[in-house]
């Protein structure tokens, strides 16, 4: 998030420096539990991050904001359901929520693009860069609904939100031994 780099007090960057980026990614490569999953979006909460797997097989991971200590973002398994190039979010009509693609429809959860201040800060959504928020948009699928739009006929893609972040803890991406190991991630459980 560019507008935010010259508040930052020290900025970590991998030598040597390669092209692909998902070598710098600290989820696995591999997410056995998943491969009979043609889709899967994990967001590891503690992390700050999310990664798409294909197949069991990372394709593209980024950075996150999830919910405040106010707000947190909770845990568990969803779907993709519906989405919106665009939209006035319900918290607060001035905040343009740009490439929106909700997962919580009760709870108004959705992965979107909105500003990453480096923790989590939003109001129980998941902030994703531009760049990541418009392919997940374009690369998700959503539920599809029966002919009176009334009951789920497919669900979308699935998405696992795993763990919590911890509020009282120093910023884990700050410890060069987090950054230089890659994740557990749970079982996904049966479908």
């Amino acid at each position: 998030d560019v507008d935010l780099l010259d508040t930052l007090s020290e900025l970590v960057v991998p030598e040597p420096w390669v092209t692909d980026e998902l070598a710098f990614s600290p989820l696995p490569s591999q997410y056995p539990s998943a491969q009979s999953l043609p889709k899967l979006v994990v967001v590891y909460l503690p992390g700050q991050l999310f990664g798409a797997y294909e197949a069991g097989v990372l394709v593209r991971w980024g950075p996150i904001s999830s919910g405040g200590r106010g707000n947190p973002t909770p845990g568990g398994h969803f779907n993709l359901n519906w989405r919106s190039a665009g939209r006035s979010s319900t918290v607060d009509p001035e905040w343009y929520l740009r490439w929106y693609f909700n997962f919580g429809n009760r709870e108004g959860l959705a992965l979107h693009e909105y500003s990453l201040p480096g923790l989590p800060a939003s109001h129980g959504c998941i902030r994703l860069l531009e760049r990541d928020a418009r392919w997940l948009f374009e690369w998700g699928e959503g539920w599809t609904l029966d002919s009176d739009n009334a009951h789920v006929v497919k669900r979308g893609t699935p998405v696992s939100v795993v763990a919590a972040y911890d509020f009282d803890a120093p910023p884990p991406w700050r410890s060069l031994t987090w950054l230089d190991h890659v994740l557990d991630l749970p079982l996904m459980p049966s479908p």
